[in-house]
């Protein structure tokens, strides 16, 4: 876009001039800058911008830019939906009858092309022979689509672009609905079919759109009901011109909008409107092939006719009535299925279907065939139908005469057919109820009859219909037949299983079948034996019907208190409910008075915006206004006094030296405030620096112009040439016709040659046509015998390959089964194994915690054994302490004397090895040393030493924890652990020591180290144990 845009009217003689020079592309450009600029959209009136709009619409048909258009109607839309819908209007409506003009004179265009190229001579051109081969289209198809459809395809954008532009704004709402209905039209006229369906697919999203849209003034409100007629009027002209195009699925869409929009509403629509719709809707029933449904349509139109038209005629009703009548009989017999298929039934499908249906003629539930009969005597049509189409009825409904009812159906319809009313579409559905109806009243007569009796009591079926409706019979369950092809006949109940119905057989009935017979028997036997006992004994039953009505008048008189009480609560119940749904409903219509006061109080508060806002746009245009005066002021007089100066009027005469005097100072001022505004002195003082600019852009110019006369003169020339070269082009027209003529007449001398010599080969070969037709015949009888002796070829193979296979099948049966068993078999024996070896793991389980149990009571047992026995090795320990004691005390106090060093190093020997005195150090350091003959000093360790140092390890048991004294003993005691001396325990070593009076020089544990022996036990049962638990 241009930085300077041109002002409106400007850019409209600007776009003007462009056309007159055949520019039509900068033309439409131009007026687009002017709804693209906001400056001018938005601060002129539509009496200004309402020609620039046409002209660019005019612009857009004309270029078949449909995408323009749009942006320039969605620019004129915002600027006018809210201040001037009719100019809105006018400007569619305007655009779219043009768009209508030209493809209406592209369709004539298209015609006229085909019938200016036709010859009447030679109507297949070899060009139009091959073109029809390959592209498989005639001239109209290929004219249409060359010059017509282009101009098709535009309309139709513009039909969706202006609906898409109107669909939500409420003041355009009945412009909307009517260039739907123009759509519409437009898809007929054309027979654009897709574009029918893509239009309702558009409407029905933009209904859905506007039941989504927030409650605002502008938007549409599906709650409004002008807005409810609006769209159901659009929907009922979509389902006739569906119905006029054939589109069954399109029309039962309509339908379905159309009942929903009903639903909606909260008044009824006028009953004009309800007969419409049942009368389509009772057409789109029939061509989609629901009978049932068609005629409940026809019942549902028929009873509003009766009670709202006033001033219907006996004909018509008449009229109507044996329709009605007529439909209803044409509804097809309905089929029993047995109650197992019933509860295996998946597809659901079809009930949901017929209850949308029924939802559609506002009906509870799905109508049958004898609820629709019901209803229709009921309504009394029967009585009002006509006679023929009376006695019809009682000939299927009412009377048994199998012989009698085909004849007698005969001679109701036959003069229906080729009478061209609306009743002769339902002849072949009655004939075909008809033979229902035969073969069913023929199977209570018969057992058996023959084919050709059947066949003559319904003389209009043929042999293989008449099969058909006989399987079909069987296949749905609803008799039992059986046709024996060899001997040419049909049997009918041969079969004596119970029934698979529970309900009445429909129609006239003379008597029940056998299988009805076996049902029924157990019922029939009960009532005979009944009316048989009261028949022989009446007396019987008087005490006991006494007593039960004395218990019920008892009954009665109980609770007849309750029961009223009941009844009256019943009554205040309804009361109640009657008041609260009337509370409800007063509510609910002060709640919608209130919300549309709400909405007018918003319509008036925006409205009172706007008027605000056009206020204080007024204001502030006035103050700009007096505001730009008293610059225009202040200018002047600047300008004045610029001009009283030398150097000003230079620069002035300069700038104004077409129009300036000097001696006028005012016209000087006048012309400078449009061509020097907002210019201070300093900036016209520079201008005279620029004179030599624009003195060198005046020479441009004029270079300009020098070539612009150039283009004029050469113009010019041409101009003068056109006519010359109009006389060329007609000599030479003239001389290609001659041209034409010339090989025109040898094209024809060529082709009656070829017709001549056509004739005589035509002659020529006429001869061997008898000839050829024998050979033809034989070769037929030949082929034929071939064919029916490899027919017999195929059918034995045939036979065979089918014997074969069910063999193969049964086999393949038998060994599935065997394999079957088989698996069952192993899948047993594999429990069974699984459950003895849980048994035998529990069973080992158990027995190593007995064992475990009985290994704990003896280490036990063993432990407090150990513990006697070092009790009593202690007593006796202490008691050779003792004698020792006493021993040394006497041969000390003998020879102290006279003892040697042998002596008393023998005594310190002895004292070392029985004597108590050791000191607390030495005690725990190991008890026991050495003596000198073992070795020196340095060396003698404690024989416990090992454990000493296990000890400081931190070895301890259990049992030892327990018994704080031997733990408190010496170094055996506290490690746990003897030296490899005493591999048999403490026990064996103490027996060793102490067998012999005389005391040697093997080392034993002192009285303070009894509890090495069962510290080194326990320790070994301590170990035994940890391993059991790892494993």
């Amino acid at each position: 876009m241009s930085r300077y845009s041109q002002r409106p009217e400007n850019a409209l003689k600007r776009a003007n001039e462009f056309l007159e020079v055949g520019r039509p592309g900068r033309a439409l450009d131009t007026l687009y800058e002017v709804f693209r600029n906001k400056k001018w959209a938005y601060n002129w009136s539509e009496s200004v911008l309402e020609p620039i709009m046409f002209k660019y619409l005019e612009l857009c048909v004309d270029l078949k830019k449909s995408h323009i258009a749009k942006e320039g109607l969605f620019q004129y839309r915002n600027m006018f939906q809210s201040v001037n819908v009719g100019s809105l209007e006018n400007v569619i409506r305007g655009y779219l009858r043009s768009a209508e003009e030209r493809t209406e004179a592209a369709r004539e265009q298209s015609q006229q092309a085909v019938v200016d190229i036709d010859d009447l001579d030679n109507l297949a051109t070899p060009e139009s022979i091959l073109l029809s081969a390959v592209s498989g289209e005639d001239a109209q198809d290929r004219s249409d689509r060359t010059i017509l459809t282009p101009w098709v395809k535009f309309l139709w954008e513009s039909y969706c672009q202006c609906l898409e532009l109107l669909r939500t704004n409420a003041h355009v709402e009945t412009l909307y609905h009517d260039i739907a209905k123009m759509a519409y039209q437009f898809c007929l006229k054309y027979n654009r079919k897709t574009e029918f369906r893509k239009l309702c697919d558009k409407l029905r999203k933009h209904l859905e759109d506007i039941a989504k849209l927030p409650p605002q003034t502008v938007n549409v409100s599906l709650s409004n009901p002008e807005t409810q007629q609006y769209n159901l009027e659009t929907r009922l002209c979509q389902l006739d011109y569906a119905i006029q195009m054939e589109l069954w699925q399109e029309a039962y869409k309509a339908t379905e909008d159309i009942h929903n929009l009903m639903s909606l509403a909260k008044k009824s629509p006028v009953p004009k409107t309800m007969a419409n719709y049942y009368q389509k809707l009772a057409m789109v029933f029939w061509k989609a092939g629901y009978n049932l449904f068609h005629a409940a349509a026809l019942l549902k139109l028929f009873q509003l006719s009766k009670e709202m038209k006033k001033n219907i005629t006996a004909e018509e009703l008449q009229k109507m009535a044996s329709r009605v009548l007529l439909a209803t009989l044409a509804v097809p017999l309905p089929s029993a299925h047995p109650e197992f298929d019933r509860f295996i039934e998946t597809d659901k499908s079809p009930y949901e279907k017929a209850q949308k249906l029924a939802v559609l003629l506002s009906l509870p539930a799905p109508p049958t065939r004898i609820s629709l009969m019901k209803e229709v005597v009921r309504h009394n049509v029967v009585a009002l139908a006509s006679e023929d189409l009376r006695n019809l009825y009682m000939w299927l409904e009412v009377d048994f005469q199998p012989l009698e009812l085909c004849k007698r159906v005969e001679t109701v319809t036959d003069p229906l057919i080729g009478s061209g009313s609306e009743l002769e579409g339902y002849v072949a559905p009655v004939r075909e109820v008809t033979l229902a109806r035969l073969i069913r009243q023929l199977s209570q007569i018969y057992e058996t009859l023959e084919y050709k009796r059947l066949l003559e009591l319904a003389s209009y079926c043929k042999p293989f219909h008449m099969e058909r409706v006989l399987v079909d019979l069987v296949r749905h369950n609803d008799m039992q037949i059986r046709i024996d092809h060899g001997k040419g006949c049909i049997q009918f109940g041969m079969d004596l299983s119970e029934s698979q119905r529970e309900d009445k057989p429909e129609g006239p009935t003379l008597q029940t079948m056998p299988s009805e017979q076996i049902r029924t028997y157990l019922i029939n036997t009960f009532k005979v034996l009944s009316k048989s006992a009261s028949i022989i004994n009446p007396e019987a039953n008087k005490d006991e019907c006494k007593q039960i009505h004395q218990s019920l008048i008892r009954h009665h008189h109980e609770t007849k208190d309750k029961e009223h009480q009941r009844i009256l609560a019943r009554h205040k119940i309804i009361e109640d409910r009657k008041e609260y749904l009337e509370r409800l409903n007063t509510v609910r219509e002060e709640e919608e008075a209130r919300r549309a006061d709400e909405i007018a109080r918003a319509a008036a508060a925006a409205e009172a915006r706007r008027l605000d806002a056009e206020r204080e746009e007024r204001e502030k245009r006035r103050q700009e206004s007096e505001l730009q005066a008293i610059k225009d002021r202040n200018f002047k007089e600047k300008m004045q006094q610029i001009s009283q100066t030398a150097h000003g009027q230079k620069v002035l005469k300069k700038l104004n030296e077409d129009v300036i005097q000097l001696s006028n100072i005012n016209k000087v001022l006048e012309w400078s405030i449009y061509a020097l505004k907002n210019m201070d002195a300093d900036e016209i003082a520079a201008k005279e620096a620029e004179e030599l600019a624009k003195e060198r852009a005046e020479l441009v110019q004029k270079l300009k112009n020098r070539r612009k006369q150039m283009d004029y003169y050469e113009r010019a020339k041409r101009i003068e040439e056109i006519p010359l070269l109009e006389q060329a082009w007609k000599e030479k027209q003239i001389h290609d016709k001659k041209f034409w003529e010339l090989q025109e007449a040898e094209r024809i001398q060529l082709a009656n040659q070829e017709r001549k010599l056509a004739e005589q080969n035509r002659e020529r070969l006429a001869r061997m046509k008898p000839d050829m037709d024998i050979f033809l015949g034989e070769m037929k009888e030949r082929r034929t015998a071939e064919f029916q002796a490899k027919l017999a070829v195929f059918e034995e193979e045939l036979i065979h390959i089918r014997k074969e296979r069910l063999a193969i099948r049964k086999e393949e049966r038998r060994i599935a089964l065997i394999k079957q068993r088989e698996e069952e078999k192993r899948r047993k024996e594999e429990e069974e194994w699984l459950r003895k070896e849980e048994e035998r793991k529990k069973k080992e389980e158990e027995e190593r915690k007995k064992k475990e149990e009985e290994e704990r009571l003896a280490n036990l047992a063993r432990q407090e054994q150990l513990e006697r026995q070092a009790e009593i090795q202690r007593k006796k320990e202490e008691e050779v302490q003792r004698k020792l004691e006493e021993k040394n005390k006497s041969l000390s106090s003998s020879n102290s004397a006279s003892s040697s060093w042998r002596n008393v190093d023998k005594n310190k020997d002895d004292q070392k090895l029985f004597g108590p005195a050791r000191d607390n150090k030495e005690r725990r350091e190991g008890g026991f040393g050495r003596n000198r003959d073992d070795g020196p000093p340095s060396e003698r360790r404690s024989l416990f030493s090992r454990g000493n140092e296990e000890r400081k390890g931190g070895v301890y048991s259990s049992r030892d924890n327990d018994r704080g004294g031997w733990n408190r003993g010496g170094g055996a005691s506290s490690g746990g652990v003897f030296d490899k001396n005493f591999k048999d325990g403490p026990r064996d070593g103490v027996r060793s020591a102490f067998d012999r009076d005389t005391p040697r020089k093997r080392e034993i544990p002192s009285s303070n180290d009894q509890g090495g022996g069962n510290s080194w036990r326990t320790s070994r049962a301590q170990d035994s144990e940890d391993k059991r638990k790892a494993k």
